[in-house]
């Protein structure tokens, strides 16, 4: 192959749009449209299919735009090399001989469009303007494929927000020193799952955990469940039960909705935790048992103490660790790789190979409140797939309460792939400046831009 070096506009960690012309004028002229576009991408030119293959091999690129005939490889050669080297990369063929034939199978091959010449500048921009946008989309779809699958494979809840990493510190505090927890949360939010982590990260890992909700048992029955009975206790009696807490000797109980406990169910639990001890229903001798006891809350429990609904030494006795599980609209950082965790999740289930969520879409998830927490994202998820025929979610498949979010704004755009080039330059900067924890000088070098250029575009875009 052809030794000569590309040559190249370099702009660090920005998406690179590689030209492939034969013709000097016509690969000057399409460096000059494209280098209009706000200069949100690098732009480096080659002059033939050969020096292309050779800088596809050792650099990523957004996308090739590629004459379809050039001496020696021609566009097609250099679509088939490219997609065999990245399904992300997208290419765009400019040609004057197009036939509906050569075009179908260009399309075949994988190209994502071709522009004829002589071309409008508008529309060479746009096309690749929109390849860039599915590129984007692919590598956003696979980073975040690639960190669900980490967090799941760890165990950890799925999550890279400052709130959800304070979690995982109080469930490995609460984990080591095998204490009583209570966890708050709304509905949805996943307080049996951090129950769960902190069962599983303690010494109790291989006893039972066992979960009971309070407020679906009935209060004539609740105690029976929790503590069991002997046989005549009661009519109907005709054997003895071994209770929860027995059940879960040696290991861990979650008592979820705690709040919805009678007060004599509560002096009863009280005694359990400050004895480990208590009597079946009808039994004369106390069982002894050895567990770590979890309880949890949608309620404003401190209020139900105030008003003496829920009893203050209890309180005080679970909650020798507190832990608050965010709703999912005050992690906004973690909507995203939460939909592609339930997605990966129910595609596999489903067998439906759904390859990702359109920009559109993950905009509208990413916009709504989520007032029934990680529970309800799930379901919207698995509604979404299962309505899905294609290889991407896209926005018919949206329930009419998410349709109204697809307008873009400025919560997503930090969290999102941009869908233009303006949005692109504003979302790099953003991500450099989190990822060098704002230091301007490192983030201008990064950004391969000088620092009063930086200033001008944080200015710009509003970037706090």
């Amino acid at each position: 192959m052809s030794q000569k070096a590309p040559t190249a506009v370099p702009e660090a960690s920005l998406p690179t749009i590689l030209v492939a012309e034969d013709d000097h004028h016509m690969r000057a002229l399409i460096a000059t449209i494209l280098g209009e576009s706000e200069r949100g991408f690098s732009v480096v030119t080659v002059e033939n299919a050969h020096d292309a293959m050779d800088y596809v091999e050792t650099n990523e690129v957004a996308v090739v735009v590629t004459d379809l005939r050039m001496p020696g490889a021609d566009g097609l050669d250099l679509l088939g090399f490219v997609k065999s080297k990245s399904t992300m990369t997208q290419v765009v063929l400019v040609t004057g001989h197009a036939t509906v034939e050569s075009a179908v199978k260009a399309l075949k091959s994988g190209a994502y469009d071709y522009v004829l010449k002589p071309f409008d500048t508008d529309e060479l921009r746009c096309v690749v303007e929109r390849a860039l946008e599915r590129y984007l989309l692919a590598f956003e779809n696979q980073r975040l494929r690639h960190q669900q699958s980490l967090y799941a494979e760890g165990g950890e809840m799925i999550g890279q927000s400052q709130a959800i990493e304070k979690v995982r510190k109080l469930i490995n505090a609460s984990a080591a020193h095998d204490c009583s927890v209570f966890i708050y949360g709304e509905s949805g939010s996943g307080k049996e799952l951090v129950a769960r982590q902190i069962h599983l990260r303690g010494k109790r890992r291989d006893k039972r955990f066992i979960a009971v909700n309070c407020a679906a048992i009935p209060d004539s029955l609740i105690e029976s469940e929790l503590f069991g009975y002997k046989r005549g206790a009661f009519t109907g009696a005709d054997r003895d039960k071994v209770g929860l807490f027995e059940a879960a000797n040696g290991g861990t109980i979650f008592l979820d909705e705690i709040s919805s406990a009678s007060l004599p169910l509560q002096a009863k639990l009280m005694r359990v935790l400050q004895d480990s001890s208590f009597y079946p229903m009808g039994a004369t001798a106390p069982v002894t048992v050895d567990v770590q006891v979890l309880a949890a809350t949608n309620r404003p429990i401190r209020e139900l103490v105030e008003k003496q609904e829920f009893r203050e030494d209890l309180y005080f006795r679970l909650m020798v660790m507190e832990i608050n599980v965010p709703a999912l609209r005050e992690r906004p950082e973690d909507i995203a790789l939460l939909a592609y965790f339930f997605l990966n999740k129910h595609t596999t289930r489903l067998n439906k190979p759904i390859a990702g969520i359109s920009t559109d879409t993950l905009g509208a998830i990413m916009r709504y409140d989520w007032p029934g927490n990680v529970r309800e994202l799930e379901n919207i998820i698995q509604r979404m797939i299962i309505l899905t025929e294609g290889d991407h979610i896209d926005a018919e498949s949206l329930p009419d309460r998410l349709l109204a979010q697809r307008e873009f704004n400025g919560r997503a755009l930090d969290y999102l792939p941009p869908r233009s080039l303006e949005e692109m330059e504003a979302y790099f900067i953003r991500k450099t400046l989190r990822e060098t924890q704002g230091d301007r000088a490192l983030a201008s070098e990064i950004l391969g831009i000088d620092k009063s250029t930086l200033w001008r575009k944080i200015k710009r875009y509003q970037i706090e």
